[in-house]
């Protein structure tokens, strides 16, 4: 590889960043903690521009969208069940990365490198984790929670009963933060010029990355699958008359709820697995995994989980016809604040002062 007084200028970016790991010795898990502003990028201006865009437009989308839904589930009292703490839950783990983590990144993108420090490298990173393992876990706690209604309604209301649901988010945080400590540990939050963020490390410990990526992708996926699985099974039963009749019968709007679940879940998978299969397969061959992966497969990974965090709030409005007419009424319920403040504006303010 190169020495520390070669010209990495003339090299591949991808070989620059192998070659830099390899020197800091985190393919050898060391605990090197690298300055994040020493490494910057020379990428077109439309490049950066156009991930910048895309930033702003995942931020606002998520902040506008997660808000929606937690005031929905507020002010309506048909939202205002059990299975929809989890829902209000989700919502939070979403609007975390894009208070705080996903600015940072965007003033990253456009300083062309980490100019913030340390600590806030450290607080992104940490956050993102958070937000991200809080959302899978919440999707998990949602699909066991869709698959107790529908397929154990009889014991449902004793299960998620207002205060049980309550224990159960509140579970699932202690659970998320449990997840995400030993990442301060590993040493494995680093700044990465490629995605412009403060994040994990995928090479950082191959056994541990391995841990991440299984417990905290792959075994949540094949439980809410099977939940899933086993709701669908039942919904099928149900539409051919074949359930048993001493279960309660499901009715069109268990079955939206169900299939607006399901697509938040899909959603998630499909933008999360990209990341997690690069970075498994970096962790069990970073040496041969790592020159083969192409810059912007690498990247486009990363901005396709974060657009996902704005996803949820489209999929309820579109399929759920509750938070629709909520959405609607929150908005004109705004617009007319709005117009009535403007209107009650003190005409001493808008008009010139008189000269005495």
């Amino acid at each position: 590889c190169l020495d520390k007084t070669t010209n990495r200028a003339h090299y591949p970016l991808k070989i620059q960043l192998l070659c830099t790991m390899v020197i800091n010795g985190s393919y050898l898990n060391s605990s090197a903690t690298p300055d994040p502003a020493d490494t910057v990028l020379n990428r077109p201006p439309w490049v950066t521009t156009t991930l910048g865009c895309f930033l702003i437009f995942t931020i606002v989308v998520d902040i506008l969208g997660n808000l929606l839904v937690i005031f929905s589930v507020y002010r309506n009292k048909k939202l205002r069940n059990a299975g929809n703490i989890f829902v209000v839950s989700l919502a939070v783990a979403d609007l975390v990365v894009a208070i705080y983590p996903y600015p940072l990144v965007l003033s990253s993108i456009f300083h062309n490198g980490w100019s913030l420090g340390y600590m806030h490298c450290q607080i992104s990173g940490f956050l993102m984790g958070v937000s991200v393992i809080g959302s899978i876990f919440n999707i998990t706690g949602i699909a066991i929670n869709r698959y107790c209604y529908i397929c154990h309604s009889l014991k449902y209301d004793k299960l998620y009963s207002d205060k049980n649901s309550i224990c159960y988010v509140m579970l699932i945080w202690a659970l998320t933060v449990v997840a995400i400590v030993p990442n301060l540990f590993v040493g494995s939050l680093q700044y990465d010029p490629r995605v412009y963020s403060c994040t994990f490390e995928q090479s950082a410990s191959s056994a541990y990355t391995i841990a991440v990526v299984f417990f905290h992708f792959i075994l949540p996926i094949m439980i809410v699958t099977y939940c899933y699985l086993r709701i669908w099974v039942l919904v099928i039963q149900v539409r051919r008359r074949v359930k048993p009749d001493n279960r309660p019968k499901l009715t069109p709007h268990d079955v939206r709820n169900f299939v607006t679940m399901f697509v938040v879940f899909v959603l998630f998978a499909v933008c999360w697995a990209p990341l997690n299969f690069i970075g498994l397969a970096v962790a069990i061959k970073p040496e041969v995994v790592v020159p083969l992966i192409p810059e912007w497969l690498f990247v486009s990974s990363y901005f396709m989980a974060y657009f996902n965090s704005c996803l949820n709030a489209i999929v309820y409005g579109v399929l759920n016809q509750n938070f629709r007419r909520e959405y609607k009424r929150i908005v004109v319920s705004v617009l007319v604040f709005k117009m009535h403040l403007s209107q009650c504006t003190p005409k001493a303010l808008t008009s010139p002062m008189k000269a005495y």
